[in-house]
């Protein structure tokens, strides 16, 4: 029952937060066309703008970046820009809980100039990607993903639909994501004998260990996933680099759309294991890092 109550209160205290983030999310969404205009993802600075655009807290981005790479109107740095620059729901637990708000600044500018710097060097070593011209009869709506879906649920929209019920909505679930997360980490806590046999675990070997597990929990295609990596570098599981490491293979459910095209199963395939092994690396370097400058 402690572990219970422990766990509800926790999570109680994120809820409001979470709300109000989706329903901020919900009106920049509305009022911005960046993801409308899908021939900007095809000039010069595409890598960079797929990767700020995907670093907004919502699966939609890479879902549509998906959808444009497998019909050729993006290349495959910029595809991989977005993925990686993609968090789902990490950011707003992060910011939602006040012990963790100060991994927010560190994670959202590595994962901006890694995601870049993957970008531009995967489009300078493939040259020759041909790409299709882009018209208004190829544009995905920005609410393609999670939002799209929990707004069937509601019925029809309208301002109180769109404004409140689907922020309230999408905030649930995931606050069950993570009750549930927070259930089977204060039950592991109590298991092994406390938070500090944890901590110590995780300073240890499991530093360079941990980068292979949390960036196959990544490739997992659900909000889930970022929010079991967030819950577990909240509850001192996990090291800051693993967490970044997690969280940098996390393309949400564009990883879905792009297998849906079993043509091209070789080619998503590579993709998929060039995003794991980059997200390692990732892991390895920032936990050798920060256990070097003992942070």
């Amino acid at each position: 029952m402690d572990i219970v109550l422990h766990a509800l209160w926790d999570t109680l205290k994120v809820f409001p937060f979470l709300f109000l983030i989706y329903v901020l999310i919900e009106i920049l969404e509305h009022h911005t066309h960046l993801t409308r205009n899908q021939k900007i993802l095809q000039g010069n600075l595409a890598p960079l703008i797929g990767s700020a655009t995907g670093l907004i807290p919502q699966c939609g981005f890479s879902v549509m970046a998906a959808k444009l790479y497998d019909r050729g109107f993006i290349r495959t740095g910029t595809v991989l820009a977005v993925f990686i620059a993609t968090s789902d729901e990490a950011l707003i637990l992060l910011i939602s809980d006040m012990t963790a708000a100060h991994a927010v600044m560190p994670l959202v500018f590595i994962k901006l100039v890694f995601s870049v710097g993957v970008g531009y060097l995967a489009n300078f070593l493939l040259p020759k990607e041909k790409l299709e011209a882009v018209d208004s009869q190829h544009d995905v709506p920005a609410h393609f993903c999670c939002n799209e879906h929990d707004s069937g649920m509601l019925g029809e929209r309208s301002d109180f639909k769109e404004f409140f019920l689907t922020p309230l909505f999408h905030s649930l679930k995931i606050w069950l994501y993570l009750l549930l997360v927070n259930l089977v980490f204060e039950s592991i806590i109590q298991l092994v004998g406390g938070e500090e046999v944890i901590a110590e675990s995780a300073l240890g070997g499991g530093a360079y260990v941990q980068p292979l597990i949390t960036a196959l929990i990544g490739l997992i295609p659900s909000c889930a996933s970022s929010v079991i990596l967030t819950g577990a570098y909240t509850n001192g599981a996990i090291l800051f680099g693993s967490m970044v490491c997690g969280l940098c293979s996390n393309a949400g459910l564009g990883l879905v759309v792009l297998f849906k095209n079993t043509k091209k199963l070789k080619r998503n395939i590579l993709l998929v294991v060039a995003l794991y092994v980059l997200a390692v690396i990732a892991g390895l370097i920032i936990n050798a890092i920060t256990i070097a400058a003992g942070i």
